[in-house]
């Protein structure tokens, strides 16, 4: 079809307000590193639009980007042509069932507004990123979204009971009813989840909820080394078993850049540091002492605990504000990698001294969910403060996924592969596993419409 005649058509199933005239704020991805370009921005406000959308792109061989709040950061929601489907209209929390604790929602819902309607009746949903108050459930699904709690909680994926998706057809498979088992033959809803919007439009969810934490404690300790800070882990989990919710390292630099930047002071001097939070389902007027007790009794003295919920604010402030404070260094190359817990030290040091040897006076800032792995490993090059920087990526990531694989580890943790990674994927994927991907798509999207030119290389 004539992209001229794409919009003048979507108006026999769309209303005027569904499309957008003035789409510029949706074609730039959050870190303002890629613009795309889309012969129509759409958000309809129905799953029976979407499936009409789809019907006729799927007709006329229309690419299809789906996007949620747009806060990825691999370009995975930028569109190539076509259509730019947004889901932000569809945002309803749709039921919340407390015998089954499980709230259904839009998968345009944003996650904060799940977080509060949760809690407003009595549950948590536990998924926590610093995006919360714009990314949405979609796109949280679509990516296998991680963030602070995954350690007790799991990611995004032990999140799901149930989807509700459109496929590229315009056919609707839909199971939300909250079944906690069920085996009856392969569960399809793995293969939407963390697949980037690749292989169909996610309309709806049904979520897991838990209980209320009525107890929480909050620690931030200073250490010497990683290897102390996995020490530490290992202690922690063995002693307080699922109450553990939380285990962030930041290093020194982070913290400093941090610290200024969210004029907070320091709450210990260190070469690294933990933030960990322990929460607990029951009234435990005795669980800070205990904690503090245990970190005095393994040597861990180096400590500061949250008195208030404002100094609890505030040291996660510290840890939530690294990311923001990055930007006084310049653009970076970012890393979104996780490793073997037990090779976090040796990752962490070997790449520095590697990276240090090719780029001389190079700037590291390592952060990240250490309880799961999972690392924010970001590199500013000296001297280049703009998008420049870029010129020199694929030198910097073949230094640092070296590394990261050397340590049997994985180049996407939790940001997912979009556009910036996709070359990477054969590095931790087998010919076989990315033919059997390949294949799954040529059966959902035999057209290949949906989101082309993400994930797979």
């Amino acid at each position: 079809m004539n992209p001229q005649h794409i919009k003048p058509a979507l108006l026999q199933f769309l209303s005027a307000d569904e499309i957008l005239e003035d789409a510029s704020a949706w074609l730039t991805d959050q870190r303002s590193r890629y613009t795309g370009t889309a012969d129509a921005v759409v958000q309809p406000k129905s799953v029976a639009a979407v499936r009409q959308l789809m019907r006729f792109c799927f007709e006329n061989r229309i690419a299809v980007t789906p996007q949620g709040g747009n806060t990825g950061l691999c370009g995975a929601a930028v569109p190539e042509g076509g259509v730019l489907l947004n889901l932000s209209k569809l945002n309803r929390i749709r039921s919340i069932n407390l015998a089954d604790n499980a709230i259904t929602v839009d998968a345009g819902a944003v996650l904060q507004t799940v977080q509060e309607g949760a809690a407003e009746a009595g549950r948590l949903f536990p998924l926590s990123l610093a995006s919360e108050g714009s990314c949405q459930i979609g796109g949280n699904i679509a990516c296998n979204a991680g963030g602070l709690n995954v350690l007790r909680y799991g990611t995004m994926r032990d999140l799901v009971l149930g989807l509700e998706v459109v496929l590229p057809n315009g056919e609707l498979v839909s199971h939300l009813h909250p079944l906690h088992k069920n085996t009856t033959g392969y569960d399809l809803r793995h293969l939407f989840i963390g697949s980037e919007g690749t292989l169909g439009v996610i309309t709806g969810a049904t979520l897991k909820l838990f209980a209320l934490p009525k107890t929480v404690e909050t620690v931030w300790v200073g250490v010497d080394s990683i290897e102390r800070a996995v020490e530490l882990l290992t202690l922690v989990q063995g002693g307080f078993a699922e109450r553990l919710c939380s285990f962030e390292l930041v290093s020194r630099f982070a913290l400093a850049l941090s610290s200024d930047f969210s004029r907070i002071g320091q709450p210990v001097d260190a070469p690294w540091h933990i933030l960990l939070e322990l929460a607990d389902s029951m009234e435990s007027g005795g669980l800070g002492e205990e904690l503090a007790e245990f970190l005095l009794a393994h040597g861990f003295d180096n400590a500061v605990a949250a008195q208030s919920e404002t100094e609890r604010q505030a040291l996660w402030t510290l840890r939530e504000n690294i990311s923001a404070s990055q930007r006084n260094l310049g653009a970076s190359i970012k890393h979104d990698i996780a490793v073997p817990i037990e090779n976090v030290a040796g990752f962490v040091a070997d790449c520095e001294t590697a990276l240090q040897t090719a780029f001389s006076g190079i700037n590291i800032v390592v952060f990240g969910h250490l309880g799961d792995g999972s690392l924010h490993y970001n590199t500013f090059l000296p001297g280049v403060l703009d998008n420049g920087v870029y010129e020199y990526e694929d030198a910097v990531n073949a230094v640092v996924y070296e590394n990261v694989l050397a340590c049997n580890g994985t180049v996407a943790a939790e940001h997912g592969i979009g556009i910036v990674k996709k070359q990477w994927l054969p590095s931790v994927r087998s010919a076989a596993e990315i033919a059997l991907m390949r294949a799954v798509k040529a059966e959902l999207d035999p057209r290949g419409i949906m989101n082309p030119g993400k994930l797979l290389p």
